[in-house]
């Protein structure tokens, strides 16, 4: 994979990531908690796999994903385990989101779920411009080149 394609690889699932956390926020805001937790989770799920094609790596599954972040940039740094930790989390209640017609999420849920995916995506996004120098006005990546 050339720099060239790592990069408009990595633009493209930002994008995505800004379209679910947009998605989350408007479904919050109309009281549909399942859907906005889940889309939560693909926010943090697209800028996962944007960070991991920064090293060509593409995950086949979800938890592929995981295990190819907690290996690559957890277990050999950049990030620290409550990384790992906030993106797990938030694949297990995406799941319960989906799957499980009891489980009650809380407006208190949503924003300490949103607080953890910020911290989370507000890094991998410093270490992106580090690596690729992508401009992140307003949220939204561009190529600065």
């Amino acid at each position: 994979m050339t720099r060239e394609n790592k990069q408009a690889n990595i633009l493209a699932e930002l994008e995505r990531a800004q379209a679910a956390k947009g998605a989350a926020q408007v479904l919050f805001e109309h009281g549909y908690l399942h859907d906005a937790v889940s889309r939560l989770y693909y926010w943090v799920f697209h800028n996962v796999r944007a960070l991991l094609f920064s090293k060509g790596l593409e995950p086949k599954t979800h938890e592929g994903a995981l295990r190819l972040f907690s290996l690559h940039f957890v277990k050999s740094g950049p990030f620290d385990a409550e990384s790992a930790h906030i993106f797990a989390r938030l694949m297990k209640y995406r799941q319960e989101a989906d799957y499980s017609a009891e489980y009650v999420f809380r407006s208190d849920d949503f924003q300490e779920f949103l607080s953890d995916g910020q911290k989370l995506c507000n890094a991998i996004q410093g270490f992106l411009n580090e690596e690729f120098q992508l401009d992140f006005a307003e949220g939204h990546p561009a190529s600065s080149s």
